[in-house]
């Protein structure tokens, strides 16, 4: 954005000094503390985000759920997601990784998912959160973006079988957690040394924290298919 000014935004923090003079109006390509605007970086775009990928993990964890009922009934049972020996939610279901706490993971699901999507809804329409509570939003998501991965390790490398719904959990777990970690970042909500958040939001600011999360996100996929290869498809 050089060669353009952007000017101190509506979604500045409440309480935050307010310029006046020249220091209204900051030269983007140069203060690296000037909130960067357009859509990318928008409460719609990143809270849509959520919402969206909030949705796909609420829908992934309720036939998750389902199908552990199922299996509780019928042992025997064939999954839907049953379509071959690595893509096997039913292998997955039936090891002790899926029942880490006593009931079936995907219950945790069930709780965590509706409180981003009613966080979701709420920032879309106008609520402004204090910023100790997308703090503690971001920091308790984070562990569910362990355990997620957690789990992914233990179905590649320990089970030996993928869950197409436990896949989509994952990715849309860190879509959802890199969403609400743009976010926080514009707003300064993570409590960062003045000289990390200016990093932090250079990073963002310059497209390539998209790039990053996008080319996990393509590196999950590769692993997937150097780990297993043509058994995908068998």
């Amino acid at each position: 954005m050089t060669g353009t000014t952007t000017a101190l935004t509506d979604d500045a923090r409440p309480g935050d000094r307010a310029p006046s003079g020249t220091e209204r109006v900051q030269d983007a390509g140069f203060d690296p503390l000037v909130r960067p605007t357009g859509w990318t970086h928008s409460r719609g775009a990143l809270f849509g985000e959520m919402l969206l990928f909030g949705l796909l993990s609420l829908t992934a964890a309720f036939v998750l759920s389902y199908d552990a009922v199922l299996l509780a009934a019928n042992p025997t049972a064939t999954l839907s997601c049953d379509v071959n020996t690595v893509l096997s939610c039913g292998t997955v279901a039936q090891s002790w990784q899926a029942q880490v706490f006593g009931f079936p993971n995907a219950f945790l699901g069930l709780i965590a998912e509706p409180i981003v999507i009613t966080t979701a809804v709420a920032a879309l329409g106008g609520t402004r959160f204090p910023r100790w509570f997308l703090f503690a939003a971001q920091c308790v998501y984070f562990l569910g973006v362990v355990f997620a991965y957690w789990l992914f390790y233990q179905s590649m490398f320990v089970i030996g079988a993928l869950c197409p719904w436990c896949l989509l959990i994952t990715v849309s777990t860190t879509l959802v957690f890199a969403s609400l970690l743009h976010w926080n970042v514009l707003e300064d909500n993570l409590y960062l040394p003045r000289a990390a958040q200016a990093r932090m939001l250079g990073f963002v600011r310059s497209g390539a924290y998209g790039y990053l999360v996008a080319a996990w996100l393509v590196g999950l996929a590769i692993l997937v298919v150097l780990k297993y290869g043509p058994a995908l498809l068998a």
